[in-house]
């Protein structure tokens, strides 16, 4: 009786959260332009020999996994993808934040976890691939988002892009970065909104060195969850913690510091992540649309609804290079009961799908949506 009493409400997805206006289609269109216009340059800018992502362009390794949705979950938790449980196969891409391909010592420690869980029946939201029976997550090791609003995207965006020539010139390039940020390049005031963003991608800084197999992984934007809203979290389980051996990472030691430690502990041991949800239980404590905002754990628990394993294999040295190069994933590649939402989110539709079919086109390599984890591995599909 108690338990009935006591039981939480959870705030109801509300399709408002997905509208756009003609300012918003007209941004989206200035923020795709410009990741055209980068991934086009972006071999000189990383000095490689290949065009790359517009960001999480350094990938550290791709590696087979197993995603499997618990059985039992409680009836809030059990919406769309997680509503039927079974064990699905995966791969995954562990990735730096970075728009550029450089030494670790000089790219930080953003992260980005993406997970491509196959067999997922239903149709999907990515333009062209509604067939596709597959379903992608891109996570990143920082709860937050560094900027709220699409208006706000369209020059952020291509701050975001410059970062690594900004803070390349040390304490005149953060102080010119500073001023583009708050000022929108000297065409404004700083504004409350401007603040906020640039206290928020400073927070990317604070980010601790350590083994990425260590870090949570977090949505940071908001997701439909069925008949409520959430937010999603990756974090390893405390019994694989424990089996890490090599936790600290020092890249001043050599040029590739972080891909070799993931690398050699999944050659000698299986791995496990628990895959939650946070649903939101008050839109004042648990915005949508301020993504810069952290939802507190103690305001609205994260529930476990799946579990993301890695089994021990053989990584060859260079973590994958061409799997991890020529798979797309998007948030869009879901479906409509788990789509992102909130007023940014909606660029990102456009924006993945443009940069996937830029990067492909430009590489010579033809863009497709693998339909089994074997085919992902076998050396004639890329």
């Amino acid at each position: 009786m108690l338990k009935k009493l006591f039981k939480p409400k959870y705030v109801p997805y509300d399709p408002k959260y997905i509208a756009l206006s003609r300012d918003d289609e007209r941004n989206i269109r200035t923020i795709t332009d410009d990741i055209k216009s980068y991934i086009a340059r972006s071999d000189k800018a990383s000095n490689v020999d290949y065009h790359t992502r517009d960001a999480h362009a350094k990938g550290y390794c791709a590696l087979k996994a197993k995603f499997e949705i618990l059985d039992d979950i409680p009836a809030e938790y059990a919406q769309g993808l997680y509503a039927k449980a079974g064990i699905h196969d995966a791969v995954i891409r562990f990735s730096n934040g970075s728009s550029r391909v450089f030494a670790d010592r000089k790219l930080g420690f953003a992260q980005g976890l993406a997970i491509k869980v196959f067999d997922v029946p239903g149709e999907k939201l990515a333009p062209g691939e509604e067939d596709s029976a597959t379903f992608d997550f891109n996570l990143i090791n920082h709860p937050v988002f560094f900027c709220n609003r699409i208006q706000e995207y369209s020059y952020l965006s291509r701050l975001f892009l410059e970062l690594p020539k900004y803070t390349d010139n040390g304490a005149v390039g953060k102080a010119k970065l500073a001023f583009n940020w708050l000022t929108n390049y000297g065409s404004r005031l700083p504004t409350k909104e401007s603040i906020k963003t640039f206290k928020a991608v400073l927070g990317f800084t604070t980010i601790e060195p350590k083994n990425t197999l260590l870090y949570d992984f977090h949505s940071q934007g908001v997701v439909r969850h069925g008949d409520y809203m959430a937010k999603i979290r990756v974090t390893p389980t405390a019994e694989s913690a424990k089996k890490v051996t090599r936790r600290e990472v020092d890249v001043k030691a050599r040029e590739e510091a972080i891909r070799p430690l993931i690398i050699e502990e999944i050659r000698e041991h299986d791995y496990q992540f628990e895959v939650q949800i946070q649903l939101c239980r008050n839109l004042k404590k648990q915005p949508i649309e301020e993504i810069t905002t952290e939802w507190r754990e103690s305001d609205a628990p994260f529930v476990t609804v799946a579990c993301l394993t890695i089994p021990c294999q053989d990584v060859p040295d260079d973590g994958h290079f061409d799997i991890m190069e020529h798979l797309s994933f998007t948030p869009f590649r879901c479906l409509k009961q788990n789509r992102p939402i909130g007023n940014l989110q909606q660029s990102r539709l456009k924006a993945y799908q443009i940069a996937s079919e830029t990067r492909h086109k430009l590489n010579e390599v033809k863009r497709r949506e693998p339909s089994s984890l074997k085919e992902v591995f076998a050396k004639t599909f890329f």
